[in-house]
This record gives structure tokens, C-alpha cells and sequence, in this order.
């Protein structure tokens, strides 16, 4: 057994090593971090610091946890989306990089100035709040059917200062009605019997929050059947989805009488969303 000094550099190599996987440095690097409350400038800085014997058992109680699968987000309490950092919880969906499409794709589009948006099935916020850091004269509302998830929305918002109203509702069956400029959703949408809900982070994550029926498609079709109901004139309605599900999802748009139905894709350059515009004069009130 090796006498050698637990430093910062051999600790951060040891761990990596045991994680395995996609990112094990990431991954050992953010969980240091958040032991030792430092940043990685610091790291590469003084990488042969001594670290205490109480931080390394912190540290190696959460790299435990890690090789076992635990997502990080999980482990830390928070994940970064667009400039926020936000709370996340078994509860919801951790946020990933390439709803950050569904983001640029909302801020790209042409909405008015005050544009009132609703963001369904928000989980922890995100979509919701970025769009909202960006755009503080947009009326931003939120909703999510479950309990938890409406109350760590809330905490985010309130913890950021971003004025997003957020309540409890199963997409659009328990809101008062209203009318937008932009419904947007991140909803469940692998199929249940799909090999990758065996895999990675998403085996921490509610099943309630990822899957959608035997094709993954059973709630993007009662959002699009939906939501020209509850769209101004004009409005639009953006969705993400799976890979695959391009073709289908824009049927669908077009069967519920969108038009300008286009996918666009992620940062990976896979069909990751889809958008569709209710057409002046669709819709006869403007509330």
C-alpha cells in the first residue's frame, strides 16, 4: 500500500478511475469540487495539495455512490442549465444541454414584445426560468402534474429572483383558461419498454417524467391535439422529442392544423424538436 501524500492530483486520478464510464475526470472533478468548495482553476493551480482525511471520506462516499450510477446532478443537489444553476431532485428530470435547443429555438422565434408563454411539464424549471432570464417583459407561466416538482420549480424561480408563476396541472386539464403567444414542453416521450430506460442517469429519474406510452408519443399527441385551443392567433407550439420521432411529431402538428411545421436539431445534430404556428385567424378569441 502506497505511503504517497492524498493529493488533490492523485485523488482526482484514483477516482476516475474507479467511476468508469463517459466523463469519470468530469465527474471525479465536480464532486471535489463541491467537497472541498473550490473551483477547477484552483484544482490545476495546486493540484498537489494535501487533502484532509474528513474531506477525502466525503469525497469517497460520494464517488461510492457515483460508481454505482447515481447521476451526478443527483449527488451535487444542482445542475447548470443555460447561464442558471438550478435545484434538481429525484423528483424530476435532471436538465440536459440539448434542451437548450428548445430555448434558442422560443427566443428565435416571432413573438411579441410581451408575450405571454406557457411552459408544460416544466420539472425543476428550466426551460421556463431561461426563457425568462432572457426575456423579462414575456409572461412566463409553468406547470407540472406533480406535486414536488411544482414546489421545486417554485424554489428555483424564487432562489433566481425570475417572476415565473408556477402550478400544479396534467398539461392543460387543470388550468384556467387563458391564451398564448408560446406553449413549449420537454415531455415524456421514450417508449416503455425502450432499452435505455436500463441505462445511465434516467435510471434515477421518475419513469413519470420520461415515459410516454408503448411508441413514446402518448403525450406529445394530446399536447398538439390540445394546444390550439389555448394558442392566440398566431401562436406556437414547440415540443421536444426523441431522435426518431421527427416524422411522427410533425403529423401530428399538422393533423392538430399547425402549419410552418419544422424539427430542428440538437447540439449532436439529432432531431430533437419540433415547432408548428397556429395561423391568424385559427382561433377567434384573444384572451
Amino acid at each position: 500500500m502506497s505511503n504517497a501524500p492524498d493529493t488533490v492530483a492523485r485523488l482526482l486520478a484514483d477516482a476516475a478511475a474507479r467511476i468508469g464510464g463517459d466523463s469519470p475526470r468530469l465527474d471525479a472533478e465536480l464532486l471535489l469540487e463541491a467537497v472541498l468548495d473550490r473551483n477547477p482553476t484552483w484544482f490545476r493551480t495546486w493540484p498537489e495539495h494535501e487533502v484532509a482525511p474528513t474531506d477525502i471520506a466525503r469525497f469517497n462516499t460520494l464517488v461510492e455512490r457515483r460508481m454505482t450510477g447515481h447521476p451526478v446532478a443527483h449527488l451535487l443537489g444542482h445542475q447548470g442549465f443555460w447561464s442558471l444553476t438550478l435545484e434538481v431532485s429525484d423528483r424530476t428530470l435532471i436538465p440536459r444541454p440539448d434542451t437548450e435547443c428548445l430555448v434558442e429555438a422560443a427566443l428565435d422565434l416571432p413573438l411579441p414584445e410581451q408575450a405571454r408563454v406557457l411552459d408544460l411539464g416544466t420539472g425543476t424549471g428550466a426551460i421556463a426560468l431561461a426563457l425568462a432570464s432572457e426575456k423579462p417583459d414575456w409572461s412566463v407561466q409553468a406547470t407540472d402534474a406533480v406535486d414536488d416538482a411544482v414546489a421545486l420549480a417554485r424554489r428555483n424561480a424564487e432562489r433566481l429572483g425570475l417572476p415565473v408563476q408556477v402550478s400544479r396541472s396534467h398539461w392543460f386539464r387543470d388550468l384556467a383558461s387563458a391564451r398564448f403567444d408560446l406553449i413549449v414542453s420537454n415531455p415524456p416521450y421514450i417508449a416503455e419498454r425502450d432499452h435505455h430506460l436500463d441505462q445511465g442517469d434516467v435510471r434515477f429519474e421518475p419513469a413519470s417524467a420520461l415515459v410516454a406510452g408503448a411508441d413514446g408519443l402518448d403525450d406529445i399527441r394530446e399536447i398538439a391535439a390540445t394546444a390550439p385551443d389555448w394558442l392566440r392567433p398566431g401562436g406556437w407550439l414547440l415540443v421536444e422529442h426523441g431522435f426518431d420521432q421527427g416524422p411522427a411529431v410533425r403529423d401530428l402538428f399538422m393533423a392538430a392544423g399547425f402549419s410552418k411545421v419544422e424539427t430542428g436539431r440538437d447540439y449532436g445534430s439529432n432531431d430533437r424538436y419540433t415547432l408548428g404556428r397556429i395561423e391568424k385567424g385559427e382561433n377567434d378569441a384573444d384572451g
